[in-house]
């Protein structure tokens, strides 16, 4: 027989050959011990964390969508340097006025009144504003930083002795002219209707946070953690404090502060467990490069057939209302019918 075929039946007798590994057991306290410790943390690790915490064998859904519709109630009044006083309603004090998730309750405001269109000495706060003679303004320039377009001519500056470049913009200009008015005074007081309903399409699932709730308690009740959870009705000062904010400071500079409303539900227990969680928190970043919040708006008007304005710096606290939330339940395909279509007020 040729040296291949002894291979080939050398190879077709090891098909039948058995193997089985040899299991030596060492009789050794600390291995041991160090073995069946090591079982039990994953025995532990599954059952506890993975079942117990993440509720792992439960089906789940994150991300909510969600609508927020609020309405802010209470009235302030401001005194001007003069004396004079102004009553400050809801039309006036927050913007925008739709009662979205994103809104701002001014505080304080800074106005330049009566601008019109013409010439005036450039803000020295504006760089490369200062000169000598005309030489040092390029008529037609405009600076990004300035307020309009450079006529080529050097005047002196409206206060002092010193010379600017002459522009083309909306004179007086907002650094030399300006009435500040503040009505922090009664904000505190103001109070916040938070609307939110959320839905988990994958569940089916809806809610609402003034879900069985009538008219009667809306009007008489304001949140709080312990006496009043389920009232979706916040004041000012309530919420300034819960994110530890310094309420002048942030009345006279202006910040932002979200409300956060969480959705932990589990559609194994009774819907009626299913409530929003509220917590607070300044979110605005606090350097001492850029500090609170403002923005700018101007008010048009016609006068003698000339067309001017009251441009208005305004300091305020934003609100963002932000929403999570988590739904999870013992099966998907199979919910219970009162889980999957639940309405609300």
């Amino acid at each position: 027989m040729t040296g291949c075929g002894v291979r080939f039946l050398s190879c077709f007798g090891q098909m039948w050959d058995y193997e089985t590994p040899k299991v030596i057991v060492v009789k050794n306290l600390q291995l041991g011990t160090i073995y069946r410790l090591l079982q039990l943390l994953i025995i532990v690790y599954f059952v506890w964390y993975v079942f117990v915490v993440q509720k792992g064998y439960q089906a789940r859904e994150t991300g909510p969508e969600s609508a927020v519709i609020t309405k802010v109630k209470g009235v302030s009044m401001s005194k001007a340097p003069r004396g004079t006083k102004k009553v400050w309603d809801v039309s006036e004090y927050v913007k925008p006025p739709e009662g979205g998730s994103v809104f701002t309750i001014i505080t304080r405001t800074e106005s330049t009144k009566i601008q019109t269109l013409g010439t005036c000495p450039e803000s020295r706060n504006v760089p490369d504003a200062l000169c000598i003679s005309d030489e040092d303004c390029n008529r037609g320039e405009m600076h990004q930083l300035g307020h309009g377009e450079q006529t080529g001519r050097c005047v002196t500056s409206v206060r002092g002795s010193l010379k600017t470049c002459e522009v083309f913009a909306w004179c007086p200009l907002e650094d030399e002219f300006v009435t500040s008015e503040s009505l922090q005074e009664f904000v505190p007081n103001f109070t916040i209707l938070i609307k939110n309903n959320i839905h988990f399409p994958q569940f089916g699932f809806s809610k609402g946070n003034i879900e069985g709730q009538n008219a009667h308690f809306l009007r008489n009740c304001t949140y709080h953690p312990s006496r009043s959870p389920y009232c979706p009705i916040f004041s000012v000062g309530f919420i300034v404090s819960q994110a530890k904010a310094n309420f002048t400071q942030l009345a006279g500079k202006g910040g932002i502060i979200g409300v956060i409303i969480n959705w932990n539900c589990n559609l194994d227990l009774d819907t009626s467990k299913c409530r929003p969680q509220y917590s607070f928190r300044r979110i605005d970043l606090q350097s001492q490069a850029s500090t609170g919040y403002n923005y700018r708006f101007a008010k048009y008007y016609n006068r003698n057939g000339t067309e001017s304005r009251i441009l208005i710096k305004v300091y305020g606290i934003r609100i963002d209302v932000i929403v999570h939330g988590q739904i999870y339940t013992l099966g998907l395909a199979t919910l219970p019918s009162y889980a999957v279509k639940v309405s609300h007020g």
